[in-house]
């Protein structure tokens, strides 16, 4: 089955705008800032917009042009990341090393590629078979991955410059302005015999398949994710210095990591401040608070007499909530206060931070992988991961849906992650 032209048209334009957001994003860094990795779990930023473009040479132009000329064919195993069926490829940890190709090469490579699928589109016109959509389709969203990928790491690596340099300035276009949020308020949500999971028209990953049943008690879901000043209390209780508030492998990672605080929050005689990709400030009382792990969610949840909701109960309440909020669009990149968005109960659904939940990151009943190399997506990663739900203020708006799953391990902070509370009604 073929689309048509209105279709490939705007397959086309998407194309041209997403990869050109990457660049965009790109071009507030120095060279000198796109070759670090300052710790294995991030990439180089010269190498995510490297592999993004090896994506679709690898995937689409390799398989389905057979007079495609490789860029340069030793980019094949540089820029794979961990498809085992394709064959070897570099170190993850050690892709800081890569000071060649340089970022001048790295721009002509993703130039070469655009060129080549865009005339791979051209030359099918009307006749693009719905095999090669799809897989054009995956290329876009795994390359929005890569984006919020992109700034994540990014932030990660000036926070250990003792200069902390800034990303970017603040934006002066934020459409949000509110200084204070509104009260938190419990919000009832109706159980019983509901269906999670995508159906429908558009894209979803194969992990967010197929629909399917799942039985919900009643319970009660938070009006808003918790704020600096809400973790704070945690943290000034002596949160971080009570083992009965964590799990076992929550405690030992505190104690042996050392930790006090959320990553990249500092406290001096002046109070607390936290870095961000605009440099450091103040922390904000009331924004949502980020940069937590699983472990010190749940334990913040424990804390506070409630628990995490699991990612049914989060799906089921945030269905019908309009998808509107902090994304990337805003170049904010940084969760804020304001709510004025939303006009449902439950505030600040999607964007401002990832939020955890208590599932396992596992798939869903009858589930099944893509084929072939692309099976290797998401299924293989369904081994101690936690789902979270929501996307952040880096994730793009066209990105995330309702259905959409994120999975991190435990232990993990760099990701813009935060806390929404839950609980049983009793």
């Amino acid at each position: 089955m073929a689309i048509d032209q209105v279709a490939m048209e705007r397959l086309s334009e998407q194309f041209r705008g997403i990869r050109s957001l990457s660049e965009k994003l790109a071009s507030k860094l120095q060279n000198e800032d796109t070759i670090i990795q300052a710790m294995p779990d991030v990439s180089p930023p010269k190498w995510h917009l490297a592999h993004t473009t090896w994506f679709f040479e690898r995937f689409i132009l390799k398989e389905k042009n057979p007079s495609y000329v490789p860029f340069n064919p030793k980019f094949d195993y540089l820029f794979n990341s961990y498809y085992e069926t394709i064959g070897s490829y570099h170190p993850r940890h050690s892709r800081s090393v890569l000071s060649r190709p340089s970022m001048d090469e790295v721009y002509a490579y993703r130039d070469y590629v655009n060129r080549e699928i865009l005339s791979l589109l051209r030359k099918y016109g009307d006749q693009l078979p719905k095999e090669v959509e799809d897989l054009i389709e995956i290329g876009l969203q795994h390359e929005q991955q890569h984006q919020e990928l992109l700034l994540t790491d990014v932030k990660y690596n000036f926070s250990c410059n003792p200069m902390l340099p800034s990303y970017t300035e603040l934006s002066t276009t934020s459409k949000h302005t509110t200084d204070h949020q509104s009260q938190v308020t419990d919000i009832k949500i109706e159980g019983g015999l509901v269906e999670i999971g995508f159906a429908g028209t558009g894209f979803s990953f194969d992990n967010e398949r197929p629909r399917h049943k799942v039985w919900l008690n009643a319970y009660h879901i938070s009006s808003h994710p918790v704020t600096n000043g809400e973790y704070l209390s945690f943290i000034e209780a002596g949160g971080y210095e009570q083992p009965e508030h964590w799990l076992s492998d929550g405690w030992a990672t505190v104690k042996k990591e050392k930790w006090k605080h959320p990553l990249y929050w500092r406290k001096d005689e002046d109070g607390w401040y936290t870095f961000t990709l605009t440099g450091e400030k103040k922390l904000n009382l009331d924004e949502p608070v980020c940069h937590v792990s699983f472990y010190e969610a749940d334990a913040f949840a424990r804390w506070s007499g409630k628990r995490l909701p699991t990612e049914a109960e989060w799906e089921h309440a945030m269905s019908s909530i309009t998808i509107e909020g902090n994304f990337v669009e805003e170049e904010s990149f940084h969760p804020v206060v304001d709510e004025s968005y939303s006009k449902s109960p439950i505030k600040k659904a999607f964007g401002d931070v990832w939020e955890w939940t208590s599932s396992p990151y596992t798939s869903y009943p009858e589930s099944k992988p893509l084929e072939g190399a692309l099976g290797e997506y998401n299924a293989k990663f369904m081994c101690n991961q936690i789902v979270l739900r929501g996307g952040s203020c880096v994730t793009s708006k066209l990105h995330i849906r309702p259905t959409y799953r994120n999975f991190f391990q435990a232990d993990k902070r760099w990701q813009f992650s935060g806390i929404r509370l839950a609980g049983d009604l009793i």
